[in-house]
């Protein structure tokens, strides 16, 4: 019987990275193939939006989890699912700068400042930006574990960030955007004790100082 370390490395990782390359993959393959509709472009922005919006809500649910259940080394998934939300949401930011606005940094600026849910995306993907870049043992050791913690909090903007511009762009549908934000909540809820706590001085948690956002 597999140990739960051994299932989270034998398991859990390999569904992540099937998953993560996985669509990118599926929106290669079918672009080339006619296999994205009558609107591909659509389509890519789609599935690389949702894909790294529900990579950033994984990523913010490990911490709550493992607190919860006690299995710690679920803490090895947040790193990769961080890099993942990242590598999908750069996706989603190209093909709207690439098939959208055909590069061009005119209209791009243009756009974000015409309309709240271009700024609103672009802003999230900054956010995320920083902490992709810092997300290596070498990066906590330079900053620090509390400098680290403070600085990979940005990811609660960013999860913000991307539902706001999620919401924005579908106007009218807001279903999908509702539940996501319905997640980012109660995510956010279940962190409320653990941060009244965070008040009184202490020395970072060691499990929540070496990977990725959280």
């Amino acid at each position: 019987m597999l140990s739960r370390g051994q299932i989270i490395r034998w398991v859990v990782k390999p569904v992540i990275w099937m998953v993560g390359l996985g669509i990118p993959a599926w929106l290669t393959w079918g672009a080339f193939h006619d296999g994205l509709g009558s609107d591909p472009v659509e389509t890519i922005q789609r599935w690389t939006g949702k894909g790294a919006l529900i990579g950033l809500l994984l990523t913010l649910s490990i911490t709550p989890l493992r607190r919860r259940t006690g299995w710690n080394d679920l803490i090895r998934l947040r790193r990769l699912l961080g890099l993942f939300a990242f590598f999908l949401a750069t996706l989603h930011l190209l093909s709207y700068v690439v098939f959208d606005q055909s590069l061009s940094l005119v209209e791009i600026q243009k756009d974000v400042l015409e309309h709240p849910w271009v700024f609103a995306g672009l802003s999230t993907w900054l956010l995320l930006l920083p902490l992709a870049l810092t997300s290596t043992k070498g990066s906590i050791r330079r900053l620090g574990g509390g400098r680290w913690q403070r600085l990979h909090r940005l990811i609660y903007l960013a999860a913000a960030g991307g539902v706001l511009h999620f919401l924005w762009l579908v106007k009218k549908d807001t279903g999908t955007p509702a539940l996501f934000g319905a997640a980012l909540v109660l995510l956010l809820v279940a962190r409320l004790p653990r941060w009244k706590a965070a008040r009184a001085p202490r020395s970072p948690d060691p499990l929540d100082s070496t990977r990725a956002p959280h």
